[in-house]
């Protein structure tokens, strides 16, 4: 199947897609700086560079976005009709990129979250989501993965 918009147009799109400062990125941070929680945001000699960085609770928390990291099991997660191939190569590297992240953060003795934007696509949801953060930073648990309930 044909691409249903000129090669320019599709370029102009894929560059407008952001890695930071996403919409359920700006959901969780607006929560939890409302919450009285301060962080750091994309911190550059961090593995993955986290989307917001808490040292004061040894924790980064990622917000993922479900198809660009494969979020198993989720309607968000489709994958395109053509180049099907250069697709799924593509996004078995970056599944392999954040779990090397991952690994080497907690490594670093670094507390891992990941919040699936399916999680936080709502007003309600997004709420729930960082109810469930905020007793997992005041936790000792290492890792938790925030996601739509089923």
């Amino acid at each position: 199947m044909a691409d249903i918009v000129d090669p320019e147009t599709r370029s102009r799109m894929m560059r407008g897609i952001r890695g930071a400062n996403t919409k359920p990125e700006m959901n969780v941070r607006r929560r939890l700086h409302a919450a009285g929680f301060r962080y750091g945001l994309h911190r550059k000699d961090l593995p993955g560079r986290p989307d917001l960085v808490m040292p004061r609770h040894d924790a980064v928390v990622f917000v993922h976005g479900c198809y660009w990291h494969r979020h198993t099991g989720c309607r968000l997660a489709t994958m395109p009709s053509t180049r099907t191939d250069s697709w799924a190569a593509k996004f078995a590297a970056n599944q392999e990129r954040d779990r090397r992240n991952i690994t080497e953060l907690r490594g670093s003795d670094w507390r891992v979250a990941i919040v699936w934007e399916c999680a936080v696509r709502t007003a309600s949801g997004a709420d729930k989501s960082v109810e469930e953060l905020i007793e997992w930073l005041l936790s000792d648990q290492q890792h938790i993965e925030i996601q739509r309930p089923s």
